[in-house]
């Protein structure tokens, strides 16, 4: 689909990615490690997957939770698949700490105080990278 733009080369890192799907780092300056997975396939809904690629998208998103919560030791992740904007199949994993701009509400709601955060340092993506293609590799094996 020539307008989606997740059907576009991403504009973004990628950290890992297969014939079937990318992990991307968006470098959200608010919330720093947040990744999405983002099938390349134009495809709209979870159900129009296959069982067997259905399984596969949440071994990889479980995956790129694990990573990114051993690189940076978040309060919460928060896992999120709306598609409202890009109907196409995407995973949100978005970092959380008590201390981020809009927790304990979503991260797309209002700010609810006036703080930011470090971004991740060149070291600390070089490690999530590692740590992405580790997990996802070993669960995908």
């Amino acid at each position: 689909m020539p307008s989606c733009p997740l059907c576009q080369a991403s504009p973004h890192p990628i950290l890992w990615h297969d014939d079937f799907c990318r992990v991307v780092l968006l470098q959200d300056v608010d919330y720093p490690a947040y990744c999405r997975v983002e099938l390349l396939s134009h495809v709209k809904e979870m159900t129009d997957l296959s069982p067997q690629d259905r399984a596969r998208t949440m071994k990889v998103v479980f995956a790129v939770e694990t990573a990114v919560r051993e690189i940076i030791q978040p309060d919460k992740i928060n896992l999120a698949s709306l598609g409202n904007k890009t109907p196409h199949m995407h995973w949100h994993v978005i970092p959380r700490f008590e201390t981020d701009k809009h927790f304990p509400n979503s991260h797309w709601g209002e700010a609810v105080r006036n703080t930011s955060t470090q971004p991740l340092t060149a070291e600390q993506i070089k490690t999530l990278t590692a740590n992405v293609k580790a997990h996802v590799e070993c669960a995908l094996s």
